[in-house]
């Protein structure tokens, strides 16, 4: 007796025009479902379409726009992705970015009582993201000693510090960072304009940090006797200590350089975009990154393209909520389909699906 079975195994190969073809056939299938949840809500497709993309590039101010949003998700999605080639799962991308904010802001806010003076801004900057990279660093070490030592799990340690991060920040929000010219809400003041992130072609210059980051991690990955130890340990540790490599020194040192990457975005989110510090800093980034990072195939150029679309999509979904009143939850629902396709065809670049038949006793057959 025969049934009919299902399973994937992984893909040798799969040439670039074919993986192209797949890509751009997931985004046909993305636009046609997405435009028939369009048409179930009431609203012509095109429409819709067509103002997605005139949010994002109807006005140079909207591509500016577009540019705030995805420079933060790149510098963060580069953090990750150096953990990942390691294959040390860091999941703690939003807590990073909150404690690097939180560095940040103690310089933009109390610099003057460290020395009595008034810092040169270019000082004062830099001040604030070597803090931000020290604290960053420090944070991603907690996780990464556990693990290196006792072998916990990277995973839940990462996620469980997130949430200690964000209450931090609420903490300080309501007690000893309280801005006390505030009479409402408790809020953290605003940093003055020395301790912003100047403008550079009408965008804060995190755009620049961004790109300057992708060309430094790119090096470190290819070129580095580090970046081959990291990629050495991750495919096979003990591969890596039959051939001398310091394992755990290895682990170390990339969790920080990872959780320093992504303390970074918080710097320049809370200094460049919020212009102080909030609880919601990290406003998900930190888990949109690790999409980010994947879907780019852990390649840190691929990273800044991917991020910048995922900033078109953001700065698109948000224009036609406004602008013909579609519901919060409708256009994360648009949005949501569009990247199931998206990272659908991703999957099936690396895995293949194979139906055939199986005997009673396990045996397949195509």
């Amino acid at each position: 007796m025969r049934n009919y079975s299902i399973r994937m195994a992984q893909r040798e190969s799969m040439s670039p025009l074919r993986a192209a073809g797949l890509r751009v056939l997931a985004l046909v299938l993305a636009l046609m479902t997405g435009g028939l949840f369009i048409r179930l809500i009431g609203f012509p497709p095109l429409t819709i379409y067509a103002g997605m993309l005139r949010g994002v590039f109807g006005t140079a101010i909207s591509v500016r726009e577009t540019i705030k949003l995805a420079a933060p998700l790149c510098v963060t999605a580069l953090g990750l992705a150096v953990a990942f080639r390691m294959r040390y799962w860091n999941i703690g991308g939003e807590g990073q970015m909150c404690v690097g904010a939180i560095a940040a802001t103690y310089f933009a806010l109390y610099h003057q009582n460290l020395f009595g003076a008034v810092w040169p801004r270019w000082l004062l900057l830099v001040v604030m993201a070597l803090a931000a990279i020290i604290a960053g660093a420090l944070w991603g070490l907690i996780p990464a000693w556990f693990n290196a030592r006792h072998g916990t799990n990277e995973t839940l340690f990462t996620l469980m510090l997130n949430y200690v991060a964000m209450y931090i920040i609420q903490y300080l929000r309501e007690g000893p960072w309280k801005n006390p010219r505030d009479m409402g809400y408790p809020k953290i003041a605003m940093f003055p304009i020395d301790a912003q992130l100047p403008k550079v072609l009408g965008v804060h210059a995190g755009w620049i940090i961004a790109l300057a980051l992708v060309v430094i991690v790119s090096l470190y990955i290819r070129y580095t006797k580090q970046g081959f130890e990291l990629a050495v340990v991750g495919a096979n540790p003990n591969t890596a200590r039959y051939a001398g490599m310091p394992v755990r020194r290895v682990i170390l040192r990339t969790a920080a350089i990872s959780a320093a990457l992504c303390a970074l975005a918080g710097m320049i989110k809370a200094s460049g975009a919020d212009r102080t510090l909030t609880d919601g800093v990290a406003g998900g980034i930190g888990f949109t990154a690790i999409t980010v990072s994947w879907l780019a195939n852990l390649s840190p150029p691929a990273i800044a393209v991917v991020a910048f679309l995922f900033g078109v999509l953001e700065k698109g979904a948000g224009y036609v909520q406004s602008t013909y009143r579609i519901s919060a939850s409708a256009a994360g629902v648009l949005q949501g389909v569009i990247l199931f396709f998206v990272l659908g065809s991703e999957f099936f670049t690396r895995y293949r699906i194979i139906i055939g038949r199986e005997s009673a006793y396990g045996e397949h057959s195509a």
